[in-house]
């Protein structure tokens, strides 16, 4: 070895092997997805929009209403402040839906998936981590969305006497309820993009899957639309993000509880194929 090598090969620095053992559990899977989602500049950028169409919705709404506020004693009644200010809620589904399908499919598009799949063998920890993970942090962000959207539309309205408390009766449960519908929507959107593995055929179907088949069912002959309507995913859901509880619907909680049972379902399916299909 020359004098010229030597200073460059001793200038080397030497890193120790690391011999601890390297367990894959769930709890590392879950803080890994969790990074993942919040160094996605589309995650951001869904999250915000959705957190924009629910307080946004709620405060256009609130300005709108006041040009033509209801008068009487009937349609004060009929009036009803906490759905107004909720009103940006469905429109927020599409982006919260398309964030579901966009955390699972992004990687298939990318090919990193090949990589996760890599460090985790058993790849049924990744789906419950990108579950964990997308869960978390779609309820603390709609949660926030929709308490604001409450507050700014009633502090509005509390001028024109027609406000309503959080502490009324269905209030809270109404607001707190489209966040966890808003939750589950993106959940539903999570199972479905890793059952189809295609972005634009995630969102399809989960657009189809909320929407097209409640216009189906209005075709369907005399009662029997609003019977079959009723246990449809979009409709399920409803009561829970309504004061009101419509007559003859399944009620606010077993309504929210099959719409779950449809989102568990499909992430079912989607973990039973995940485990059979190649990356």
């Amino acid at each position: 070895m020359s004098p010229m090598t030597e200073p460059a090969l001793s200038a080397t620095p030497v890193v120790p092997a690391y011999r601890a053992g390297q367990r894959v559990t769930l709890f590392r899977v879950i803080h890994s997805e969790w990074t993942k989602l919040w160094s996605l500049p589309s995650t951001l950028w869904l999250l915000l929009i959705t957190a924009v169409l629910v307080a946004g919705g709620g405060l256009i709404s609130a300005i709108i209403e006041l040009s033509s506020l209801p008068h009487g004693a009937a349609a004060v009644a009929a009036f009803d402040p906490t759905q107004l200010s909720l009103s940006g809620v469905g429109l927020a589904e599409l982006t919260a839906g398309a964030l579901g399908v966009l955390v699972m499919t992004g990687e298939y598009a990318t090919g990193q998936v090949r990589l996760t799949f890599t460090a985790v063998p058993r790849r049924l920890p990744v789906l419950w981590g990108k579950t964990a993970a997308l869960a978390v942090a779609l309820l603390a962000v709609c949660a926030a969305a929709t308490f604001a959207a409450f507050f700014i539309t009633q502090a509005i309205l509390s001028s024109h006497h027609l406000s309503t408390t959080v502490g009324q009766p269905g209030v809270a449960r109404a607001v707190f309820g489209s966040a966890l519908v808003l939750t589950g929507v993106a959940l539903l959107g999570l199972g479905l993009g890793a059952l189809l593995r295609n972005a634009a055929g995630g969102i399809s179907a989960l657009f189809g899957l909320l929407y097209g088949l409640t216009i189906a069912a209005a075709f369907l002959p005399g009662h029997l639309a609003h019977e079959v309507r009723e246990y449809l995913p979009e409709n399920s859901a409803s009561d829970v993000t309504s004061v009101t509880h419509q007559a003859g619907s399944l009620g606010p909680w077993a309504g929210f509880g099959l719409f779950c049972l449809y989102t568990a379902v499909v992430l079912g399916v989607s973990a039973w194929l995940l485990r059979r299909r190649d990356a």
